[in-house]
């Protein structure tokens, strides 16, 4: 993979060199022929590339290969399994950047496209646009640790007409045992996935797209799964015995006991915020577990937002908050992803495709992970030892 040796040092290029070759490595063993083998390594060794716009023939004229057919063999025809990838792609992380009080972070993002033939594309609310726009919708997990942070899993998000049309399933290579599954459930599915292959994890935060989903957060709890999760208006708690709906609890929240906290830091300093923890649950349910989290801004006191927390018993409040904060992880993620090795410049249309384009790029991005994280823990261990010598 190109190294900016006139910008690094010789111990730099050392490091980047080791971790390209185990990359290598640990993915060639999920490729039984050896020109699929070749091509996945030269594709991540593309996307990790200056190359302006990451596409099959632009990212072979950066290879020197005379055609792209290559490349785009790999990601339509060639016999290799995502999933397989994907998942070697979770020990691969949980390897470098694992902790025990790491977060796992669930979002989803837009990928424009133009036409009506790629896989799931529809018009649809697109954050990332922030507007309905014409796009196809990944769902995501990020695993943020204090060791660094990167995607971990991904699904593609199928809506409901698409699965009425079979013929249109048929030409986009859509699964034909697939069916209509909603982003919370692919996020559960991802979850259970996550947790099943051991990666270690003590957090689970999302927007409220995720925490407005009853059925997640009670599978949540039943895995014995910290969580804190944002949630709309239109959501109901228990306080007591009774339901309460969120917008309501908002209207009547308490003047003291308010504590301000940061959420992280920002561009232009510390996030602060007022915070409020509230316990939930019925009666009968085990105390000091349940909690609803309200944020509210320090400039305009009307501007609140709420979360669901599930935690260990005698959780603190700073520590809540610290989940909360973590949000921005996965929007840094999908920042880093698309601007610097080509999550969204794919051509293809089939489900396999964007299965495969988006595992590979996922590969680039947690090795660039692993290098920065690596690189900042040498620079910490470096400093460690001056202050010592002097």
């Amino acid at each position: 993979m190109e190294t900016p040796t006139n910008e690094l040092t010789l111990p730099d290029v050392q490091r980047w060199s080791k971790a390209r070759d185990e990359v290598a490595w640990r993915i060639g063993e999920h490729f039984a022929r050896a020109e699929a083998r070749y091509h996945a390594s030269a594709y991540i060794e593309g996307l990790l590339s200056p190359v302006e716009r990451k596409n099959s023939w632009q990212l072979a004229e950066m290879l020197g290969e005379a055609t792209p057919y290559g490349l785009q063999h790999l990601l339509g025809r060639a016999v290799w399994e995502a999933d397989a990838l994907r998942d070697e792609l979770q020990r691969y992380v949980s390897d470098y950047l694992g902790d025990r009080e790491a977060v796992i972070v669930i979002d989803e993002t837009g990928f424009l496209k133009k036409g009506r033939m790629s896989a799931g594309v529809a018009r649809q609310y697109s954050g990332t646009a922030g507007r309905i726009e014409n796009c196809q919708i990944g769902v995501f997990l990020t695993y943020a640790s204090p060791r660094g942070h990167t995607l971990l899993d991904r699904a593609l998000y199928v809506p409901q007409a698409w699965l009425e049309d079979v013929e249109r399933c048929e030409q986009a290579d859509i699964p034909a045992v697939q069916e209509f599954t909603t982003k919370p459930k692919l996020a559960k599915q991802m979850l259970e996935r996550v947790l099943a292959a051991a990666v270690p994890v003590r957090w689970i935060t999302g927007d409220s797209v995720y925490g407005d989903d009853r059925s997640l957060r009670l599978w949540l709890e039943a895995q014995e799964q910290a969580y804190v999760l944002a949630v709309s208006g239109k959501e109901y708690v228990w306080r007591g015995w009774q339901q309460q709906r969120i917008s309501t609890l908002l209207k009547e929240l308490p003047t003291a006991g308010w504590t301000r906290l940061s959420a992280g830091a920002g561009s232009k300093g510390p996030r602060l915020y007022d915070w409020l923890a509230l316990p939930i649950g019925a009666a009968l349910q085990e105390k000091g577990r349940r909690w609803v989290v309200v944020r509210r801004s320090i400039s305009d006191p009307t501007d609140v937002t709420a979360y669901v927390a599930f935690a260990p018993c005698g959780m603190t409040l700073p520590e809540l908050v610290r989940v909360a904060g973590t949000r921005w992880t996965v929007e840094s993620d999908f920042e880093v992803a698309k601007g610097e090795v080509g999550l969204d410049q794919y051509e293809v249309r089939s489900w396999t495709g964007w299965q495969r384009h988006i595992t590979l790029a996922m590969w680039a991005q947690a090795l660039l992970s692993v290098i920065r994280a690596t690189a900042l823990e040498t620079d910490l261990l470096k400093k460690r030892r001056r202050s010592r010598a002097a």
